[in-house]
């Protein structure tokens, strides 16, 4: 990767694969092990900032709002949430890898304003599913952008949120008319289907890594009747 510097790696739990944060000037970039593409970068966020964007407005007016993201990643769909959300909410996001919330502490920090310092935020170091897990009516609305979508790459305990049984226990986890909103890289139809099938109402959205360009990634908007 010419002129980028390797500012760390960190272990993936469950995973043979490193994450790996890169820097040139001030441009970050996270790619896993053993794959050419990128992971994330900091100057293409625009499908991670309209997770949280597409999402907030559908329980805009509630008290006392309570969003879950899954996935810290550099900190824009936390941001987003942030922004999106009122005076009295609160906003928690689950990051599995210790490193990336350092990271976020630490030099990509500036990337997405510093959200981790916001004081209506609160941070879970482990698996959203064990926020999910057993949970009634907790959260208004639940944002997952973890592992590239229902196609992971690394963490096989990911597959259990998009399985059916995941989705019908996010289900039992949202409020009446919460959301689950969750990114993807890619399209995909039979995930739609499996949605419908656990008794979500759904949109599925495009958005762009940049405004009105860059690749085109996909959310799902599914409301819990």
């Amino acid at each position: 990767m010419s002129g980028y510097t390797v500012l760390s790696r960190a272990p993936i739990p469950g995973s043979s694969e490193d994450l790996i944060l890169y820097q040139r000037d001030d441009e970050f970039t996270i790619r896993i092990s053993g794959y050419v593409s990128e992971l994330m970068n900091s100057r293409m966020h625009g499908s991670e900032d309209a997770l949280a964007e597409y999402a907030c407005p559908i329980i805009a007016g509630r008290a006392g709002v309570r969003v879950l993201v899954g996935g810290l990643g550099m900190g824009f769909t936390l941001a987003a949430a942030l922004r999106s959300t009122g005076p009295d909410a609160t906003v928690t996001v689950a990051e599995l890898v210790p490193q990336v919330v350092d990271w976020n502490r630490g030099p990509l920090g500036e990337c997405a304003g510093r959200p981790l310092d916001n004081l209506r935020t609160r941070v879970h170091v482990g698996d959203v599913a064990e926020l999910l897990r057993g949970s009634r009516a907790v959260w208004d609305a639940v944002l997952l952008d973890v592992d590239n979508g229902p196609d992971g790459m690394t963490h096989k305990e990911n597959d259990w949120l998009y399985s059916h049984k995941g989705l019908k226990a996010i289900a039992a986890a949202l409020t009446p008319g919460g959301v689950l909103a969750i990114w993807s890289v890619d399209p995909d139809p039979k995930f739609t289907a499996r949605l419908i099938k656990a008794g979500y109402s759904v949109e599925t959205r495009i958005a762009r890594e940049r405004p009105g360009k860059g690749a085109k990634h996909t959310i799902w908007l599914a409301v819990r009747p």
